[in-house]
């Protein structure tokens, strides 16, 4: 699904045009993103939850050359589904875990 397909299932649940649609679409993503930025976690019951991990600096190797490469410490974006999205994924795993 791309962020198109998303703006027209939006559009497509009221009577909302496709430019309103779009800014619905882009408010969610970047009320997600400037939490994201400024430290905050963000949790949606049902869905998951989004967060900041730290990576530590580490020693790289280039693959072409085989050189051995500093790479720095940075912030990436992670994401965690909930076990109820989890369950909707994988149907049949969910049915095992309760007999």
């Amino acid at each position: 699904m791309t962020k198109a397909d998303l703006v027209e299932k939006v559009t497509a649940l009221g009577d909302l045009t496709r430019r309103d649609g779009e800014v619905i679409v882009e408010t969610i993503f970047s009320s997600v993103i400037g939490a994201l930025q400024s430290g905050d976690k963000i949790e949606i019951r049902g869905f998951g939850s989004f967060r900041i991990r730290q990576r530590n600096p580490r020693i790289g190797r280039n693959p072409k050359t085989g050189e051995r490469v500093e790479v720095p410490a940075k912030k990436v974006p992670y994401f965690k589904p909930s076990k109820e999205l989890r369950d909707l994924v994988n149907p049949g795993e969910a049915a095992k875990a309760v007999s």
